[in-house]
């Protein structure tokens, strides 16, 4: 990271499971000198502590609990991002398929979900340039962000790319299942419009790379704001 004194610059991307989210966001942070927190490890890491201490997602009240009190460092480098519950660094547990089956019953708990979203909100203050996101980032947890993107793709091509990073470990009607029961639990606990709610950018990425869609958010920065850093190499595509 850089060590230059910079401006502020807050960058929220939103958008459905397999839109590109993580690798754009991860991607434009690098390109501009900034931070990068994926919001949704967030709430994975409450779904894993409970589960490993025995708090039922149906249980509000300990769920809510166990949110404010969660004992989460995120180190926010975007070259690399890490979540650690106490002394353990749990980064590669949380997309396992047992935490990706169960996260949204524990998000879904509006109480817990609001604990965590003011620790969010403390990140992105003390980072001061980051790139944020998830899913409410535009809307609710950071709605005065100075640039503010949803990105969408075709629902076949989101499962395409989710298959992509899964690299094999699930078949295709398993991963299309977790693709699309992953959009209605969270249409449940979170406010995701189509078209963009205004002062958001909506960005199609079904038929772009990654450094196109790099490309475009990054020209969506004011110019005052951009600190650049030197891009990657040949296009690559999202996954």
């Amino acid at each position: 990271m850089t060590t230059v004194l910079q401006p502020r610059l807050v960058i929220a991307i939103d958008g459905p499971s397999g839109s590109g989210k993580s690798s754009t966001s991860r991607a434009v942070a690098s390109r501009l000198g900034c931070e990068y927190l994926d919001t949704g490890s967030m709430y994975r890491a409450l779904a894993l502590w409970c589960t490993h201490r025995g708090i039922a997602s149906d249980d509000p009240v300990a769920v809510a609990r166990a949110a404010r009190d969660l004992p989460i460092k995120v180190r926010t480098d975007p070259a690399s991002f890490r979540v650690e519950l106490g002394a353990n660094d749990v980064t590669e547990q949380l997309h396992a398929p047992e935490v990706s089956g169960i996260v949204s019953g524990y998000a879904g708990v509006l109480p817990a979900r609001e604990a965590l979203i003011v620790r969010m909100r403390r990140i992105i203050e003390d980072c001061g340039r980051i790139v944020v996101e998830g899913r409410d980032i535009t809307t609710v947890v950071a709605p005065g962000a100075d640039v503010r993107v949803l990105l969408q793709a075709d629902p076949e091509q989101r499962i395409h790319r989710r298959e992509a990073q899964l690299d094999g470990a699930a078949d295709h009607e398993t991963v299309a299942e977790q693709v699309v029961g992953r959009d209605a639990a969270d249409s449940a606990t979170t406010r995701f419009e189509t078209p963009a709610d205004e002062g958001v950018h909506l960005i199609d990425s079904t038929d772009l790379t990654l450094d196109e869609v790099i490309d475009r958010v990054v020209a969506l920065v004011p110019h005052e704001l951009v600190v650049p850093v030197p891009s990657p190499g040949p296009d690559r595509p999202l996954t």
